[in-house]
């Protein structure tokens, strides 16, 4: 029969994790699959840009898989595709990932690959002008998308003057300016071995990728200079607004946050729940009034909103919470099946798997094995929810981002002195 939720946990494999002298560090999950997925997470991202860099990272993603020095032009490509594998990544604020899907036995060629990606990355002229046209275009594109250009301003305006408030994508006005000599810069500065994880899941052994890893991931170009990291750029949360009025839009976009908790902060599992008990909501979805969520219940029986969504986006020191208010006790419960479900799900295929691998280490340093988040996700009760959230929203400066029709939106001094009352 089916594996009952506990034996589920129980019966994760492993994940083996090792370190080699230069500091990478090389982790993995062997299973019985027939594929596997392998991947580079590094620690990189709009973060560590500054002003005049910013967008540099998202311009680097463009570029990586359009040639190296050893396989020059679509060469590289091509050599994925004769693999049958998948090649993806992506740019955030804190970190960059390079990941390949294949066939177990070609895992040593994709570690290969990998490696050469990240470390002879062609540059080419006529590669950097095309891909700056290319993003160009996508900023113009990205600026249509109201709710991700009022999540910016939410950024923008909660981590004023920080490396946080950055844009992954960069600005127009960097894309048109940055150089191949600015883009050698941010490799050479940030795809360097104490920042990657060698991340891997599937049909593979550890002892194998690791000895890949030492035959690829060696030398002067995955080493710092004297062994000096660069540090974590600080960054400091600033209650305060950006509005941007424009009455001709069909619908208002408003986000409010106060400042969450980093990555480690056993707090986090708590707000996963509370956000979990806010539920989300949106016109599409079936059900009428008959929604799980009281706010959504809500919304439909007094036509609140088209839409709303809680989060809570941590980075290594910081975060943003949207705000919680109601009766919890009875929610409770529903919210930690909720989250437990969404827990298992990482399960889902080698890819979720690896990603789970690679980010874990860069977050927590170790891999988190499920049944300890589980366990976190079962201490949980209505008293801890209150407590904690009380401890983030009471009484506290919100960061407030509004785009489109926002006339009737409460001026900001009401609003944080209505912090005061929030009381749960």
């Amino acid at each position: 029969g089916a594996a009952t939720y506990a034996q589920t946990l129980q019966n994760i494999p492993e994940t083996q994790v090792t370190t080699l002298e230069n500091g990478l560090r090389v982790a993995s999950e062997e299973s019985n699959h027939p594929t596997c997925t392998v991947g580079l997470w590094i620690e990189a991202g709009s973060r560590y840009e500054d002003a005049k860099t910013n967008g540099a990272g998202f311009f680097m993603e463009h570029l990586a898989f359009k040639g190296t020095k050893k396989r020059p032009g679509s060469a590289f490509e091509k050599e994925v595709e004769s693999l049958g594998a998948h090649l993806n990544g992506y740019t955030s604020r804190e970190q960059t990932a390079f990941y390949i899907k294949a066939l177990s036995k070609d895992m040593p060629k994709v570690v290969e690959l990998l490696s050469d990606l990240v470390q002879n990355c062609e540059l080419e002229d006529s590669h950097i002008e095309r891909e700056r046209g290319i993003i160009l275009q996508e900023l113009k594109e990205m600026d249509s998308n109201l709710a991700d250009v009022t999540f910016d301003y939410l950024h923008a305006t909660a981590y004023q003057g920080t490396a946080l408030a950055h844009t992954v994508e960069g600005t127009t006005e960097n894309i048109k300016k940055l150089t191949r000599a600015d883009l050698a810069s941010y490799v050479d500065t940030h795809f360097k071995a104490p920042r990657m994880v060698l991340a891997a899941a599937g049909g593979i052994s550890h002892r194998e990728l690791v000895d890949a890893a030492k035959q690829h991931f060696t030398g002067a170009p995955f080493s710092y200079k004297g062994d000096s990291v660069p540090a974590l750029p600080r960054c400091r949360f600033t209650g305060s607004e950006i509005r941007a009025r424009d009455d001709a839009l069909p619908l208002a976009h408003i986000a409010l946050a106060v400042e969450g908790p980093g990555w480690a902060d056993p707090d986090n599992v708590v707000l996963n729940v509370a956000n979990a008990i806010i539920g989300r909501y949106d016109r599409t979805f079936g059900g009428g009034k008959n929604q799980s969520s009281r706010l959504a219940t809500l919304a439909v029986e007094h036509n609140l909103c088209h839409s709303f969504e809680p989060f809570n986006t941590s980075y290594s020191d910081t975060g943003l919470f949207v705000q919680l208010c109601g009766r919890l006790k009875s929610e409770v419960t529903r919210a930690k099946n909720y989250l437990r479900n969404a827990m298992v799900a990482q399960l889902d295929g080698t890819t979720r798997v690896c990603e789970n691998i690679g980010s874990h280490l860069l977050h927590y340093g170790r891999r988190i094995p499920l049944e300890e988040w589980d366990a976190r996700i079962s201490a949980v009760d209505a008293r801890m929810v209150r407590d904690v959230c009380s401890k983030y929203i009471y009484d506290k400066c919100p960061a407030i981002a509004a785009v489109g029709p926002i006339e009737q939106l409460f001026d900001y001094n009401r609003i944080r002195s209505a912090m005061y009352w929030v009381r749960l």
